[in-house]
């Protein structure tokens, strides 16, 4: 449109119907109408290296929030990249916290060279990072070959469903580093590869710890001490959980009581059980109908009885 209307302004110049004085105002007008486009053409071309700034920043950007994904869990992760202001902040919360870490893990960096050391500690995180983010954990921190994991915040499916999905990402685990232990073993790099872990369930500080200028999303209370208490005193392949995970857990999980220990830090005596393996789906389904048989003992009604009786036979229809 702009380049026709310029055209019909340089015909109408040409005509010999015009007077001087119209002369002279077409050519006002042709003028500043080419100061309009050539303004425009300027703003355009602003515009398109605005624009392709725009997107270099925005590709530095999608580049710099990848890397940083990978030195946070992914829920810390949306929190850093939300909308609300991140600030100094903390609060009380039920939480299943979990420690992990390799027996005897300075007398194999002793017999290993650097770079072998660097990949069997990188292998072994990167493998149980992914087990850890497939059932939703939180990763707290890597300490050397040590994990600190937890569930029930910043999300959480309840602390009953948290502390189970925490003991099946450890039973996971010790079955993964199992099969890493013989990798290892049959490649010549180490005679033993195991671990050992501390789970315990109960109210901790968790939130934004540190200064304005540096923050870290983390974990600090006696439930924490615990959880790592209890992983100091496991044996190699064991899964130590407190009383507390115990009674969250036991339905899905076989157990072994141990003797009650004094930790230190804790005053009290600490019961702990050993996780042995998960119940299979039969034994849940067998179980909870034992438990449903046993209640009949409490009913005294002959009409509740028989409806409670109906059920039970219906469930095994």
């Amino acid at each position: 449109m702009g380049k026709y209307f310029e055209e019909d302004l340089n015909n109408i110049l040409l005509s010999e119907n015009l007077t001087d004085e119209e002369k002279e105002s077409v050519k006002y007008l042709l003028y500043e109408y080419t100061k309009v486009v050539r303004r425009n053409e300027k703003i355009i071309r602003k515009s398109d290296r605005i624009n392709f700034e725009l997107e270099k920043q925005k590709e530095k950007f999608i580049k710099l929030s990848q890397r940083l994904s990978k030195y946070i869990s992914p829920q810390i992760y949306k929190i850093v990249f939300s909308e609300e202001e991140t600030k100094i902040s903390s609060k009380r919360k039920k939480l299943t916290v979990f420690f992990s870490d390799i027996e005897n893990f300075t007398a194999t960096t002793e017999e290993l060279e650097s770079e072998e050391l660097t990949n069997l500690l990188n292998y072994y995180l990167t493998e149980m990072n992914e087990i850890a983010f497939k059932y939703g954990a939180t990763v707290d921190k890597f300490i050397g070959d040590a994990i600190v994991i937890f569930f029930g915040d910043p999300e959480t499916l309840g602390y009953r469903e948290d502390a189970k999905l925490c003991v099946q990402m450890a039973i996971e685990m010790r079955e993964r580093t199992a099969q890493i232990e013989r990798e290892f073993i049959n490649d010549g790099v180490v005679d033993s590869f195991k671990i050992r872990i501390g789970i315990h369930t109960g109210y901790v500080t968790v939130g934004n710890f540190g200064s304005d200028r540096r923050l870290d999303y983390t974990i600090i209370g006696n439930g924490v001490n615990l959880a790592s208490r209890l992983e100091s005193i496991a044996q190699h392949d064991t899964i130590l959980i407190s009383h507390e995970t115990f009674s969250l857990v036991k339905d899905i999980v076989h157990t072994t009581k141990e003797k009650p220990v004094f930790v230190k830090g804790i005053s009290r005596e600490v019961q702990t059980y050993r996780v042995e393996r998960l119940k299979t789906e039969d034994e849940i389904y067998f179980e909870a109908l034992q438990i449903k048989i046993n209640s009949l003992k409490m009913i005294n009604d002959k009409n509740e009885l028989a409806i409670t009786l109906r059920n039970i036979l219906n469930t095994l229809e």
